[in-house]
């Protein structure tokens, strides 16, 4: 018997994995309710079988394109952004949330540069002393997290900087860090929801 001619095999590279409406609606949806940017391997155990949860991101962001929201990659996954070309628009209507404090900005580039790092450490290479309050707002916000003791007497506790430090500025990896210049300038100080203080009782 002959073989079947070559030209009824699917031609090489052509193949595209399927993806269905209900996979983007669940990608959009879990991006949507998420408080933290979504991994491929998170979104995969959503997905029916057969189904590529990267191939689902990417074909998201691609619909995307040209809307109000953008699909960022950040922190080593995914996440809805503001489309930037409206950024300017949108101050007009949307409350400015507060900005970290100077010295909170400089203590976590210092962190960011140099972790795992000590408070004394940071003190010693920022040449100024840290406040507890400073620290305790880099805690407040996620954005340093203890990573151990160092093995000196006294063992004072080592401060790194955590993935939501990743995704405030942005970046996908510590190998994307700018200069710590550039992390402490205003173009780049994070926006950051500061809980409003209670109203004052009247006397």
């Amino acid at each position: 018997m002959s073989e079947p001619p070559e030209e009824v095999a699917p031609a090489e590279g052509t193949e595209e994995p399927v993806i269905s409406s209900a996979a983007l609606r669940l990608a959009e949806a879990l991006l949507f309710a998420s408080d933290r940017p979504v991994t491929p391997a998170r979104l995969q155990t959503v997905l029916a079988e057969g189904e590529d949860a990267l191939a689902v991101l990417r074909e998201l962001g691609r619909l995307l394109e040209g809307r109000g929201v953008v699909l960022a990659e950040t922190a080593g996954g995914f996440a809805l952004r503001t489309a930037p070309d409206l950024a300017a628009a949108l101050t007009r209507v949307v409350e400015v949330p507060k900005r970290l404090p100077r010295a909170a900005m400089e203590a976590l580039a210092v962190i960011a540069w140099h972790q795992p790092v000590t408070r004394a450490e940071i003190e010693e290479i920022r040449g100024a002393g840290l406040a507890h309050t400073t620290l305790e707002a880099l805690l407040e916000h996620g954005l340093v997290a203890p990573r151990g003791q160092k093995e000196v007497p006294g063992r004072p506790t080592l401060w790194g900087t955590t993935p939501r430090f990743l995704e405030q500025f942005g970046l996908t990896s510590l190998r994307d860090l700018p200069k710590r210049e550039e992390l402490v300038s205003g173009e780049n100080m994070p926006l950051l929801d500061v809980p409003k203080p209670p109203p004052a009782e009247a006397s």
